[in-house]
């Protein structure tokens, strides 16, 4: 009997292809287990007007841990428009199942770190003084808060009355858009709540200490947003002064961030932020270790479940290809930080040094890697596929 069942969720488009990378990956590296297959993802929706099936929540609620690919979301005429005939006008609104995954099983704390892998051509560099290329380390892990704020669902378009009259009831409200007539409105919320914000900012702390980094950066703008940032960073203050005093908090608001984070980005070390904000500087970050090709999560409850994903999309113009050429280095990482979360931290550790060895030995590299655009014939011009790229990095693990 296995040591592990995994829920393996390859959802759509490259989901598919790299997700059998990391599984080629975790058994040359000896990982013990069993996986599971679940259904998630647009040809669901397509066929049972449900990109999240139940018996998909109940695989993940059972085994406790998730290896998720990617998923492709469309608008929501789009949406509705793909339905199979049968489910037409029936009501069915498509929500994104990997934020239905984060809101029914409480994913509230996801984990992106970013970085830099010595070596690889697509890393940051600057010019410092007198004109030299400096080409600054990034270790950078940012805290997201991953159920709340704008992510959360509650949002209207003609908003229903009693809605509409609560607003009324906000000075702003009734100056900024009180003449606008009702059938004209959008609203979204951004709603924070005291429980779920301490505890990414508990994470964010803990880790901080644990790992060694000095400071913890709160990315919000609570000079603007005064009361969901305006709590947050409150918050930070009492967790910080009661209970890690040696480590520095950081006051950043995310348009400022967004600059400083190519002026000075080996500054920074923990980044905490809401759902949004914290979405959107993890991508910012990523950009500078080599995009999102790199860019692995991780997301918890506070009951053991942990689902880990790549944060790039599903790209189905590249999983139409004859030969694959998407970069699967994104997708082998998140399986590391599944392995940190089972324990099997040793088996992670040689993963890593096996993708640190390819990339800066630099004979195999992806596409991206080498900047070309993602076109079929990059393999004839010198691009490793998807499978060499894979191949190389098991081949390092065995040595």
């Amino acid at each position: 009997m296995a040591r592990h069942t995994i829920v393996t969720m390859p959802g759509d488009g490259i989901g598919n292809i790299v997700l059998k990378e990391s599984l080629r990956v975790l058994e040359a590296a000896g990982f013990d287990a069993e996986y599971v297959h679940a259904d998630i993802g647009w040809e669901f929706w397509r066929r049972e007007g449900n990109p999240l099936p139940q018996r998909t929540l109940d695989l993940i609620a059972k085994y406790k841990t998730g290896l998720f690919g990617a998923i492709t979301s469309k608008p929501k005429e789009e949406a509705a428009r793909e339905l199979d005939p049968s489910l037409q006008g029936k009501g069915l609104v498509y929500s994104s199942p990997i934020v239905g995954l984060r809101q029914h099983f409480n994913l509230d704390v996801s984990i992106r770190p970013c970085h830099s892998y010595k070596g690889n051509p697509l890393n940051f560099i600057r010019r410092g003084p007198g004109g030299i290329i400096e080409e600054p380390e990034i270790d950078v892990v940012i805290f997201r808060q991953n159920t709340e704020g704008l992510y959360g669902g509650v949002e209207w378009t003609d908003p229903p009355e009693e809605v509409y009259k609560a607003l009324m009831t906000h000075p702003k409200f009734v100056k900024n858009f009180g003449h606008v007539p009702k059938e004209e409105l959008s609203v979204s919320t951004r709603i924070f709540s005291r429980r779920a914000t301490e505890r990414i900012l508990r994470a964010a702390f803990e880790y901080a200490r644990d790992k060694g980094y000095r400071s913890v950066t709160l990315a919000e703008k609570p000079n603007v947003i005064r009361e969901t940032s305006g709590m947050m960073y409150r918050l930070a203050k009492e967790i910080r002064a009661a209970d890690f005093p040696e480590i520095e908090l950081w006051n950043t608001n995310i348009d400022a961030q967004m600059m400083w984070l190519t002026k000075n980005p080996e500054h920074y070390g923990v980044i905490v932020a809401g759902n949004m904000f914290g979405d959107i500087v993890s991508d910012g970050f990523a950009g500078l270790i080599g995009g999102l090709g790199f860019a692995c999560s991780a997301q918890f409850n506070s009951e053991g479940i942990g689902i880990f994903e790549p944060t790039h999309g599903s790209a189905p113009k590249y999983a139409d290809y004859p030969v694959s050429i998407v970069n699967p280095i994104a997708m082998i990482e998140s399986a590391c930080m599944m392995l940190d979360f089972l324990g099997e931290t040793e088996t992670a550790a040689r993963i890593r040094r096996a993708i640190a060895t390819v990339i800066a030995e630099g004979k195999v590299r992806t596409y991206d890697m080498l900047k070309m655009p993602g076109s079929p014939d990059v393999i004839e011009k010198g691009a490793a596929s998807t499978q060499q790229m894979t191949d190389e990095i098991i081949r390092k693990l065995k040595d």
